[in-house]
């Protein structure tokens, strides 16, 4: 059953306040219950999502909304830039939970156009503490540097450098432990890339799914 109650406010945010949250809460709870007088018992017996998420922490890119899913259906992570890194022990925690505990079938790293984080790794201002982390998308960018300084247009070259950005986090998921183990022990698990437009809604596959290690460098492969 379906207990989506969302009403869209995509540029006016006046509504919102610390107590309007409680009480969104309790409408949430009547609608959910109206529909399905089970929903949280349902809930509360556990969870076995299919896919894991990681996705850029920008508000305007909810995974269960623009996905159209419901509690329960997808595990999340998220961060700045949805970026995809061996160093991070917070992304390889929820990678390693989602893959050997909640046993998901798919992994999906989404970005999305326009990405704040992205387009700030592109510049050369300081913006403190975060530098660190827009530096692996530097990173990226080096990768891609013929391709991107190509681009005239600074918004086409920023939403290239998105998409980049993404299919370096699939390779980078790929060549995690935890990913290489899941396919040589024969889990169906398939590791994919998207990017979410802002303006249309649509998400963009982009055509870098991968279910082995094949694709792989052999300095990557573990034995």
């Amino acid at each position: 059953m379906c207990a989506k109650t969302t009403k869209y406010h995509a540029h006016d945010t006046s509504h919102i306040s610390y107590e309007s949250l409680l009480e969104g809460n309790k409408q949430f709870v009547a609608d959910a219950l109206q529909e399905d007088p089970d929903f949280f018992n349902k809930l509360a017996s556990g969870q076995k999502p299919p896919i894991l998420w990681i996705g850029c922490a920008d508000s305007r890119v909810p995974a269960n909304q623009i996905t159209n899913t419901n509690p329960g259906e997808i595990f999340v992570h998220r961060n700045i830039a949805n970026v995809v890194v061996h160093t991070d022990m917070n992304m390889l925690s929820v990678l390693d939970y989602a893959v050997n505990v909640l046993q998901v079938k798919h992994v999906i790293v989404t970005g999305h156009y326009g990405c704040g984080g992205v387009i700030a790794a592109m510049s050369h201002k300081q913006f403190g503490l975060i530098d660190n982390w827009l530096r692996h998308i530097k990173d990226v960018y080096r990768i891609h540097a013929d391709e991107l300084d190509a681009i005239q247009d600074e918004a086409e070259r920023a939403n290239r450098l998105v998409e980049f950005n993404v299919i370096e986090g699939v390779y980078n998921l790929c060549k995690t432990s935890i990913i290489q183990n899941a396919w040589k022990n024969d889990h169906e698990l398939s590791v994919h890339g998207w990017v979410y437009s802002l303006s249309t809604g649509f998400i963009t596959d982009l055509g870098v799914s991968a279910s082995n290690d094949e694709h792989l460098g052999g300095v990557f492969k573990f034995e």
